[in-house]
């Protein structure tokens, strides 16, 4: 187990020098055949399929109403509105916020296979829990989005089911590159915001760790709807290109997956190599090894 002691400069949080130590968890096993006999991770899986299925439930009825209010053939709607693009924003980002809060303590509140993968790949989970964490995912995702179909069925496939698809105008390559950052931003931010060394460090501080996730997944819907509706959660387009089933949503699912995978992958890396400074620190053990 990692232990460091962070030294807190003169004048900062009113005192002088203090030090707090941590404790980094041991990695996780690469696979732990015991986690199946634990009711904890049963309970962890229903969490996550739960908290997934109410995620796509809220989000895709926001996108779908604003959608139908905006409609000029709709009892003559206006693009003023509903809730508007800022509105879907919140949406998503608001969920996330209270769904993390909710679940956090059960299963860790990934609600989203990318995060999973990204933490899988800093040896946070076990890739049995990794792979199950991401069935139950998409599951709960199909369900969600299967759920607004059921009680708005006269208006989910006239708005689009609320599927992610490339807009007109930007290539592939284009949409890629959006999913890929705004991945970034999102695993960038739930590393940062979780990481045992930066509550150490500013413990005079107390950080909320689900408001900034809810935040980051908030600004990237911003800057990302109007280039693919926004991924970043390859369950959140998966269940909404099930259950919709239209050949545009199925042709652009490639980019909704592999983009949030490559961000994942690199904030991860970005986080233990260089924030963490991880390879200093393997490089450091293995000179002292060798001085012996």
């Amino acid at each position: 187990m990692e232990k460091d002691i962070e030294t807190i400069p003169p004048g900062e949080s009113g005192v002088g020098h203090a030090h707090k130590d941590y404790h980094d968890p041991p990695p996780a096993p690469l696979f732990d055949a015991d986690e199946l006999h634990k009711w904890s991770f049963y309970r962890a899986l229903i969490a996550e399929f739960v908290a997934t299925l109410l995620f796509l439930y809220i989000t895709v009825l926001t996108v779908i109403g604003y959608k139908s209010q905006s409609d000029p053939a709709n009892n003559g709607g206006d693009a003023c509105a509903g809730v508007g693009i800022l509105g879907i924003a919140w949406a998503f980002g608001g969920m996330i916020f209270i769904l993390v809060y909710c679940t956090a303590g059960i299963s860790g509140g990934h609600i989203n296979p990318a995060v999973t993968f990204g933490l899988f790949l800093a040896r946070k989970v076990s890739l049995v829990r990794a792979v199950l964490y991401m069935v139950a995912q998409c599951l709960g995702a199909i369900c969600g989005v299967g759920l607004v179909k059921g009680f708005q069925s006269s208006y989910y496939d006239r708005y689009g089911g609320g599927a992610n698809t490339l807009s007109d105008g930007y290539s592939k390559g284009t949409g890629l590159g959006a999913e890929i950052i705004g991945t970034f931003v999102l695993v960038y931010t739930v590393f940062s915001a979780t990481d045992p060394k930066r509550n150490a460090r500013d413990s005079h501080v107390p950080v909320l760790a689900p408001l900034p996730i809810g935040f980051a997944v908030f600004m990237v819907h911003l800057a990302t709807i109007p280039v693919t509706g926004t991924g970043i959660n390859p369950a959140r387009s998966l269940g909404a290109a099930v259950i919709y089933n239209n050949e545009k949503a199925w042709d652009d699912q490639w980019i909704f997956w592999v983009g949030p995978f490559i961000g994942a992958a690199i904030a991860a890396l970005y986080h233990q190599f260089v924030l963490r400074a991880q390879a200093a620190k393997a490089l450091g053990s293995f000179r002292s090894s060798s001085n012996l």
